[in-house]
């Protein structure tokens, strides 16, 4: 068993021994390093002055994606190379998009610019080519500029990403996965602290498990995005941390022509494309699930087991019939999505269980798939209303409908009275439509906080399963198959 967290920097290998399990990598850099570069701003992961990169090694190669530090436990560093903005120049030589931001004027206070620079970093040296404006506006959705204004930003970032990839940065991406993939050769699990205070990160199920039995009042962690803001915000004194980050077998994704499952482990970077591939309203979903930050860090797993009502996943997954798996020391189980909820911020979870991984029922031939996220700002918002859809036509009557909202209620829920007055239902008879919207009043009843009135969700949703029928009789190579390419209509 391993006793020291170790990631790359610059070529070397860093080995962190005495560290609080909840410190983050934000304090680590500039608190223990200096590296005072990188800023915090907002703590919480939201506004993306903290932003470095991470890189990691796949297939031989390392992928570097931006992460939030203020939010990333330094454990989660583990095995990976850390790049600050203090790290992009090359012997001297600014990267090509330092350069194109001092061109354009891309920085005024310069509080924020480390972060965007680092965001657009990752896009430089990963993005597809070509880069479009909408994909730099992706790329830059986590990151808050609060003087300069976007557009000399966007300027500079399409200048940079239109010349040929300069090859400079290669040097030490190759020097990093030498490093790591030295690292790896030591699959051990991860300990670090005594049996009352630790950071543990075991490198299999089994090794899991019994740490769980021992501990189960250790706190499981997946990304962060969620439990970094109790450590930021909520200053809870959190002394035992379990992280799944070094099990292989939780990143895993099988599809069939059937199902789709994915990994409690896997980010929704990496899961985007998969449900994608399912319906582009999923597509969109994921594009607009936090920012690139945050999807390069949370995990599917992650969002479900955290039991938020207002996750974006669970109400998409359950209106899709999803089943989860549940693991522990006692054997594995598997349920309904929609049963893992039983009351706000409580989940069918035994202590010692983990969300070991969610399968995905794709829709069929005659089904008809819609999801739509309702958000006060388009991008990296958290959701004030999520409806998802699943409807099953018979030429045009309606057989059987899944209906899932999130923001509805203290749990991401089913509709049972609107699915089954959508039962029998002709689908063009658009004034039948109407006992099915009535019968949400009766499914669910919203509460007011500051993202919404009750009144207003309940409209909202209301709106929204009309919008999903609406569409569905509407067009006919939309209404008899899953759809291969478009954009969810989500405002």
């Amino acid at each position: 068993m391993r006793d020291a967290i170790r990631f790359t920097r610059n070529g070397q290998v860093h080995e962190v021994r005495d560290v609080h399990p909840r410190t983050t990598l934000l304090d680590r850099l500039r608190l223990a390093e200096r590296r005072t570069g990188t800023k915090e701003g907002c703590a919480e992961g939201d506004c993306g002055a903290c932003t470095v990169a991470l890189g990691r090694l796949v297939d031989g190669r390392v992928v570097y994606r931006p992460v939030n530090a203020c939010i990333l436990l330094v454990g989660q560093c583990d095995g990976a190379d850390v790049v600050t903005v203090e790290d992009i120049a090359v012997d001297g030589a600014l990267h090509p998009v330092q350069e194109a931001m001092v061109t354009h004027h891309g920085s005024q206070c310069g509080f924020c610019t480390p972060g965007i620079v680092t965001s657009l970093f990752t896009l430089y040296e990963e993005g597809e080519r070509p880069v479009s404006r909408a994909a730099v506006n992706d790329a830059l959705a986590g990151n808050l500029c609060r003087c300069t204004g976007y557009r000399p930003i966007v300027d500079a970032a399409l200048d940079a990403c239109a010349q040929p990839r300069d090859r400079r940065f290669e040097a030490h991406r190759e020097a990093a996965a030498v490093a790591l993939a030295g690292l790896e050769r030591d699959g051990g699990d991860l300990f670090v602290g005594d049996e009352s205070r630790f950071f543990a990160a075991p490198a299999s199920e089994e090794s899991l498990a019994a740490l769980l039995a021992l501990h189960p009042d250790a706190t499981i962690l997946a990304g962060a995005t969620d439990v970094g803001l109790w450590i930021t915000k909520a200053l809870m004194e959190i002394e035992k941390i379990v992280w799944l980050g070094r099990i292989a077998s939780l990143r895993e994704m099988r599809s069939t022509p059937e199902t789709l499952t994915l990994g409690a482990m896997v980010s929704h970077a990496d899961a985007h494309e998969a449900l994608a591939a399912i319906d582009p309203d999923l597509g969109e979903l994921m594009r607009r699930f936090g920012s690139a930050q945050v999807r390069a860090s949370g995990t599917v797993g992650g969002n479900i087991a955290n039991g938020s009502p207002i996750g974006d996943l669970p109400p998409a997954l359950i209106a899709l019939g999803a089943t989860l798996e549940l693991a522990g020391a006692t054997g594995t189980r598997t349920l309904p999505l929609e049963d893992f909820f039983r009351a706000y911020r409580e989940q069918d979870r035994a202590p010692g269980e983990y969300v070991r991984a969610v399968t995905v029922e794709k829709p069929r031939r005659h089904d008809v798939f819609r999801c739509y996220k309702v958000t006060k700002r388009v991008d990296e918002d958290i959701s004030a209303v999520m409806g998802a859809f699943r409807i099953h036509l018979e030429g045009r009557r309606i057989v059987r409908a899944r209906i899932a909202f999130g923001g509805m209620a203290a749990t991401p829920r089913r509709a049972p009275h609107a699915e089954a007055a959508l039962a029998g239902l002709d689908l063009d008879d658009e004034l039948a439509w109407a006992p099915a919207l009535d019968a949400l009043a009766r499914d669910y009843r919203p509460m007011s906080d500051h993202r919404a009135s009750a009144e207003y969700r309940a409209l909202v949703a209301r709106n929204l399963l009309f919008k999903a029928l609406a569409e569905s009789a509407g067009d006919e190579d939309l209404r008899i198959a899953p759809r291969s390419s478009g954009r969810a209509a989500a405002e």
